[in-house]
């Protein structure tokens, strides 16, 4: 109920063609070639949970939750980590049967896109912009295969879509 009425003001701001071919800068950070991402004004924990709905909302479950931001937090002095890179940072994988079987019966070396995942995260010099993305699943190999891994690649924009509110 609530989810209806927080998501039409939020500020969403899309950067799909940045993302995907790897130009310029996103924000103060840059986007990495063959990732698309999308960033909101709003409070991670809202993200992350609208990221989680979007995955739930197409069928799928989410196998794995990555927490990304909490291990290189936990790590950083072993490692010596000079700085905090996320106040927050998820991945979440999860596969489609019906995806993954159309990907893998066109070449079954297209296992390797799976799981699929999906990134949600904040940075301490970006305070309350919250980005949402996944990497682009490269679409090579026959016909029938591209057209595959394109049919991932929309599901895996829509839900990040979904969870960045556009």
């Amino acid at each position: 109920m609530f989810e209806s009425f927080r998501k039409p003001f939020r500020i969403a701001i899309a950067f799909v063609g940045l993302a995907v071919c790897g130009t310029g800068a996103a924000s103060a950070q840059s986007i990495p070639e063959g990732v698309t991402a999308y960033q909101v004004s709003a409070a991670f924990d809202d993200v992350r949970f609208d990221l989680e709905n979007a995955i739930v909302n197409h069928g799928l479950v989410i196998d794995y939750v990555s927490h990304i931001g909490d291990m290189l937090d936990r790590t950083s002095q072993d490692v010596g980590g000079q700085k905090q890179i996320f106040v927050k940072a998820q991945a979440m994988l999860f596969c489609s049967a019906n995806l993954s079987r159309k990907v893998m019966e066109a070449d079954a070396a297209n296992i390797a896109y799976c799981p699929y995942s999906v990134f949600v995260y904040e940075t301490p010099d970006q305070p309350g912009t919250v980005t949402v993305g996944y990497r682009h699943l490269g679409e090579t190999g026959s016909e029938e295969s591209k057209a595959a891994i394109g049919e991932v690649n929309a599901l895996l924009d829509a839900i990040a879509k979904e969870a960045a509110g556009q």
